[in-house]
């Protein structure tokens, strides 16, 4: 579903934000993006959609991201933001989840449907008719994500999930990912997150593949961890005296 080949990206000549990447991605799979920060993970979701312009090649579902494919890439690939706000952008969740489906063509009454279906499965009918200004934070995570699904996308790319998330709504995204039947790229420093979600992880580090593999094999491996300036899941930690 996702390619990158001898990808590379610069916004300073010479100085590689990400280099010579390689790795693919299969339909349907939960990966985890990880690495400190300065590492790439954001980097690698702007060149998917075609935000930023490396070399390399990136294929979506064997499509060149390319400018000629930008938009047939954009239907495929939702984008949850790290910061609802920017993306939540409309008075009401209901206008910010039609709005995607009736720039694609849908009827009002094709799109109404969609967002009945997609809020009743996530069981946030009720935020239907909220204003986006009066819900809470994790009111409008799950908002955000409804909205990428009201468009369908094949593959789901989210920017630190479980952000400034209190338990209950951390939780609440945790099962949400794990029902989705998408391919997912989830890009995170809650590696806990990561461990409930993804069975795979690749591991950057100052724009490299530090390892790539299974998610419990990578995610309890301290020295490897330590060695690319982050630690254990906090599951994992040894209790304090």
């Amino acid at each position: 579903m996702i390619t990158f080949q001898n990808v590379s990206f610069s916004y300073e000549k010479g100085v590689f934000v990400v280099e010579d990447l390689n790795f693919t991605i299969q339909k349907g799979e939960t990966v985890g993006l990880i690495g400190a920060n300065g590492a790439g993970k954001s980097t690698i979701m702007k060149l998917l959609l075609g935000l930023l312009a490396g070399t390399g090649e990136i294929r979506v579902d064997d499509l060149p991201v390319c400018k000629e494919n930008l938009a047939r890439i954009r239907r495929k690939v939702g984008f949850v933001l790290q910061d609802s706000d920017n993306q939540m952008f409309m008075p009401t969740v209901y206008e910010d989840m039609i709005f995607g489906p009736r720039n694609y063509g849908l009827t009002r009454e094709e799109a109404d449907k969609r967002v009945d279906e997609v809020l009743h499965s996530l069981g946030l009918t009720e935020l239907k008719h909220r204003y986006n200004h009066k819900i809470s934070g994790g009111e409008k995570r799950m908002a955000a994500i409804a909205t990428i699904l009201a468009m369908e996308p094949e593959v789901i790319l989210m920017d630190e999930p479980s952000t400034a998330l209190d338990p209950v709504n951390r939780r609440t995204v945790i099962n949400t990912i794990n029902r989705l039947p998408q391919t997912k790229l989830i890009a995170s420093h809650d590696l806990d997150m990561i461990l409930d979600t993804c069975q795979r992880v690749i591991l950057l580090s100052h724009g490299h593949i530090a390892a790539d593999g299974d998610a419990q094999t990578i995610l309890r491996d301290e020295a490897l961890l330590e060695a690319n300036r982050m630690e254990l899941p906090l599951c994992l930690q040894p209790a304090r005296k």
